[in-house]
């Protein structure tokens, strides 16, 4: 017997998004968290995500903004970057991940660090008013947070900040919560991961387009 399943394209999407909407508690986001909230569910495949996600006042309008006069997108990994949608992006906005850059092993080297927060080193260039989605690597989130401490260094205009994992990962993103160096979004605990953080990205586009 062959399966029996829906097909419909359009139908998956809408009976998705139906699902979580009656299943989540999505009372106290406002309507624009809340659309990136439903979407970073959709992503994890996990009604009770939204318990765990956190904005900042107004987050969700300051990305929109940076996009629309087109701030680069700084990603910690190739899974961030390859999973935002371009044709979403309101300005050709630059996804830049540095983390494959030659000369980031031997800077990572130098610093006695791990790949994913040396390349942000590289990010300095393009850090002023862009739009930050670490999803991946708690070790980036700190270092971007001890580069913040230096009064000098540029201020992205958001921090999508959902690294995942056993190690460091809860950590980073109470730190990035208690310090607050820009408008941010976090999921707290373990949770996160680049699917998540990418649904947030394009979420946020769609709205700037």
């Amino acid at each position: 017997m062959p399966y029996v399943y829906e097909t419909d394209g359009a139908a998956i999407y809408r009976d998705s998004f139906a699902t979580i909407r009656a299943e989540a508690d999505l009372a106290r986001f406002t309507p624009q968290e809340e659309r990136v909230a439903v979407r970073m569910i959709h992503a994890a495949g996990l009604v009770g995500l939204e318990a765990h996600v956190q904005f900042t006042p107004g987050m969700v309008l300051a990305a929109e903004a940076a996009l629309r006069v087109g701030a680069p997108i700084l990603c910690d990994a190739r899974m961030v970057s390859e999973g935002i949608t371009r044709k979403r992006l309101p300005a050709d906005n630059a996804v830049i991940c540095a983390l494959n850059a030659p000369e980031t092993p031997d800077l990572a080297a130098r610093m006695q660090t791990t790949r994913s927060a040396a390349a942000l080193e590289l990010w300095r260039p393009h850090l002023a008013g862009a739009v930050v989605a670490i999803g991946n690597a708690p070790t980036a989130l700190f270092h971007l947070l001890n580069m913040l401490e230096d009064p000098s260094c540029p201020r992205p205009a958001a921090i999508i900040g959902c690294p995942v994992g056993f190690i460091g990962a809860a950590e980073s993103k109470e730190a990035l919560w208690a310090d607050q160096p820009a408008p941010c979004v976090i999921v707290r605990g373990r949770l996160g991961g680049s699917a998540v953080t990418v649904a947030a990205v394009n979420a946020i586009a769609s709205a700037a387009e």
